[in-house]
């Protein structure tokens, strides 16, 4: 499927494969509400991801497989933040009602929660390993280059690149 940018490419994708794509997901998931969001989702980041490119051709010999590959990212997506809600929702269950946040708290917490998330996955394996331990474990620069067997100065530079990436996520 070759389209030039005289025609609406993403366009002609979702109209040729929307509903195929739809079931798909609704396979996967057993729900249709979820595969329809989903859906939708994978052609927000298809059309984001196109005019990020400023409309470059959009060419696809296997349609199918290239949502698949996108929608199966999405779905990746939907499944983390899933587990992360499922783990904020016992934390919040272990709380004396008393102290725990009111329902529109909740919300702002899982949000922020979710963007933390993605960012931190955004990041390269080794630089999040090291990002989690200078951050969450405390650890010194010299304690994470021995524990993960890297050099000082590639502790450094990762530091520097998680501290970039968190600070200026859409540089």
């Amino acid at each position: 499927m070759s389209v030039s940018s005289t025609t609406d490419p993403v366009s002609e994708l979702y109209s040729a494969h929307h509903g195929w794509l739809q079931g798909w997901l609704r396979k996967k998931l057993g729900c249709a509400h979820n595969a329809a969001d989903l859906a939708q989702d994978t052609f927000i980041r298809i059309l984001a991801s196109f005019e990020k490119q400023r409309h470059a051709e959009l060419d696809l010999r296997e349609p199918r497989a290239y949502l698949t590959t996108v929608a199966t990212r999405v779905l990746s997506n939907h499944y983390r933040r899933q587990s992360l809600e499922q783990a904020y929702v016992e934390a919040l269950s272990q709380m004396p009602e008393a102290v725990a946040p009111p329902p529109e708290q909740r919300l702002i917490i899982l949000e922020t929660l979710n963007d933390i998330d993605a960012l931190l996955n955004a990041l390269p394996q080794k630089v999040r390993a090291v990002f989690l331990a200078a951050q969450l474990d405390g650890l010194t620069y010299n304690e994470i280059s021995q524990q993960l067997n890297i050099p000082p100065r590639s502790v450094r530079r990762y530091m520097a690149l998680a501290y970039e990436r968190c600070l200026l996520p859409h540089a």
